[in-house]
């Protein structure tokens, strides 16, 4: 059987490898360990398709080191220990040639499953190269990822992508065989979502599409035609994984469960990761719930900790839950905008001095120069408050939180208007 074409047109050397240059150009920091001969355990971050796999690959090839690889989708802690047991036959301990292990999409280990891994990267067993798509401050347990150092990989640019269709019409032993005529590529890279292992396959379907004999021209309008039908509905890394994302947060802002819970469903069964659905809840709880339900962001974070620790496939009943809670409670992005203001008003106005009244005098010169001169402790004062200037004299009165017109931050603006009078107009 015949691999597909991203398999076929792997590079196997940091020559052959497209993109990439901050870390294997000339003078990228993994072409200079290799060239020295010191490889460290490493973590490479970045989108699906930009080359992660073949990285770690080339780094073993060309530093002649043995290679073992595992899943973190299918693979446990004992099958972590076989493969460590195994290294550690092969290689001697603190050598320039310890093995490397491989762990593809890392940060879907479990805390005990990455611990585990700790010994052997501390003893020096294994050289540990770990690939994930999520940010490794999040996914990764500090104790490991302290011993690691972490290389993000780009997406590829459209000039990347567009050499790769070259490369595979003109090295690839099948298709170099074919009359192919690369007319248009937009239609191929957006439905390849920047993903070079997608872009190479798509592109073998359409060729492959054709009769032997047939030339190929590659349009805009052909490959539409002819990838709508073969496309998956749901794909975690291209076009539609942003639609449905979309859908699925506007459908919660715009208070309908129903859409909300059908979309919910479209990432569940695309096998979407629980941990992103849930994180796009707590910003949602926040951006379009804010103060109109304070409440919605403390079970936003409570399903964010339940479904990190439970799983698919009870995560969905708590994930609905949560989603049906956000999208029935009232709304407000009044918190969201007023944080815009505020950081705009920021760049204009840059760095005001902090008025004297408010500034901090721990020590005696402070206090002689006049820091904290003035200052009225409010709770020192009918209904803990007194009136003051908080805010920079350049700016003073601004008015930056306007609260919603909902039950909760009418209550506040009331609470606002009796205390500040005329001051921001509430």
């Amino acid at each position: 059987m015949t691999a597909p074409l991203a398999e076929r047109l792997r590079p196997e050397t940091l020559d052959d490898y497209l993109s990439q240059n901050h870390l294997i150009g000339e003078k990228g920091v993994l072409r200079q360990q290799l060239q020295q001969g010191v490889i460290a355990s490493m973590i490479f971050w970045g989108p699906p398709g930009t080359g992660k796999t073949t990285l770690a690959n080339i780094v073993a090839n060309e530093s002649k080191r043995p290679f073992y690889t595992l899943s973190a989708i299918n693979s446990g802690v004992k099958d972590i220990r076989e493969v460590i047991d195994k290294a550690k036959q092969s290689g001697g301990l603190f050598t320039t040639k310890n093995p490397i292990l491989f762990i593809d999409e890392i940060h879907r280990f479990s805390k005990s499953q990455q611990d585990s891994l700790l010994q052997a990267v501390e003893k020096g067993w294994v050289t540990l190269i770990g690939a994930t798509t999520e940010n490794p401050s999040f996914e990764v347990i500090p104790a490991l990822l302290s011993r690691c150092q972490v290389y993000v990989l780009n997406s590829f640019s459209k000039d990347d992508l567009e050499a790769l269709l070259k490369r595979a019409m003109e090295k690839d032993d099948i298709l170099s065989r074919r009359k192919i005529t690369l007319k248009e590529t937009e239609a191929l890279i957006r439905f390849s979502g920047g993903d070079a292992r997608k872009l190479l396959n798509l592109f073998e379907l359409i060729v492959t599409s054709y009769s032997e004999e047939t030339p190929v021209v590659i349009t805009n309008t052909e490959v539409a035609k002819r990838i709508q039908s073969n496309t998956v509905r749901y794909d975690k890394t291209g076009e539609q994984h942003y639609d449905i994302i979309s859908a699925f947060i506007k459908s919660i802002r715009g208070s309908d469960p129903n859409a909300a819970v059908y979309w919910l469903a479209r990432m569940i069964e695309g096998g979407e990761d629980v941990k992103f659905i849930a994180r796009r809840l707590l910003i949602l709880a926040s951006e379009d719930i804010g103060n109109a339900n304070p409440t919605a962001l403390v079970i936003a974070n409570n399903a964010f900790q339940a479904v990190s620790v439970i799983g698919y496939p009870e995560s969905r009943i708590i994930l609905s839950q949560c989603v049906t809670y956000l999208a029935t409670s009232a709304k407000s992005n009044a918190s969201y905008e007023a944080i815009g203001k505020a950081q705009q008003l920021v760049k204009q106005t840059g760095d005001l001095s902090v008025p004297l009244s408010l500034r901090n005098a721990p020590t005696k010169l402070m206090k002689e120069l006049g820091y904290g001169d003035n200052y009225q402790y409010a709770h020192r004062y009918e209904q803990n408050f007194v009136p003051h200037e908080f805010l920079p004299d350049a700016i003073k009165s601004t008015k930056l939180y306007e609260p919603g017109d909902n039950a909760r931050e009418q209550a506040q603006r009331d609470f606002l208007k009796a205390r500040w009078k005329e001051k921001y107009g509430y």
